[in-house]
């Protein structure tokens, strides 16, 4: 079973759709979703309920230690970290089993691609498919999935405030074969709202470099 976990705090815009496409993406596949609500003050939880999904209440509102809760909850052989605003393709969860049934394979995530017409984000999801191909190295927003058992063998994520998913990932690549799967799955793009997406992008490659060095 692929147990699905989602962080969430504030997502009754677009939780639906993620629960819509992961129903979607699930049929004839065994599944769970945990959603794991750091006491949101909007309709998340009762969203959440509506569509089958159990809700597990969180104290902390940071999403590596939500995500850790989900994962203590979590009845699956894999688990699944989705972002509340990120939708599966069709298929998802096929293929996650389809490729999990190679023991070489100790996770991955998907390709990427922003409900956006930028041509900016165009190339960063570009980019980021080359980083994966080359380096194994994932983003949350990507979907990022791993057998539970290896999850709870590498402590799970570390209590980062940022980064929690790279730090992730790149510990992830040395316990074995990461793969990338396709169709991408379709993120929001909400947070290049304020400032745009060129500055932004250029915020987030800084953050990057601070964490890297």
């Amino acid at each position: 079973m692929t147990s699905v976990v989602i962080p969430t705090s504030n997502e009754a815009q677009h939780l639906s759709a993620t629960l819509e496409a992961i129903a979607a993406a699930g049929v004839d596949v065994c599944h769970e979703v945990v959603v794991v609500d750091a006491g949101s003050n909007d309709p998340t939880p009762t969203i959440a309920s509506a569509h089958g999904a159990r809700v597990v209440p969180s104290a902390r509102r940071q999403r590596a230690a939500q995500m850790n809760l989900g994962a203590e909850q979590a009845r699956g052989d894999v688990l699944l970290f989705l972002h509340g605003d990120t939708l599966l393709p069709a298929q998802a969860l096929k293929e996650i089993e389809r490729v999990m049934q190679d023991r070489r394979v100790v996770g991955g995530a998907f390709a990427r691609r922003y409900d956006s017409h930028s041509r900016l984000l165009r190339v960063t999801c570009a980019l980021a498919g080359v980083r994966a191909r080359l380096s194994g190295w994932f983003l949350g927003d990507q979907g990022i999935f791993v057998r539970a058992e290896l999850f709870r063998k590498m402590g799970g994520f570390q209590d980062f405030d940022l980064f929690e998913d790279l730090d992730f990932s790149r510990r992830l690549r040395r316990e074995g074969r990461v793969v990338t799967l396709r169709p991408s799955v379709t993120s929001s793009a909400r947070r290049f709202q304020r400032l745009g997406p060129w500055r932004t992008t250029w915020a987030d490659f800084a953050l990057t470099y601070c964490y890297l060095r």
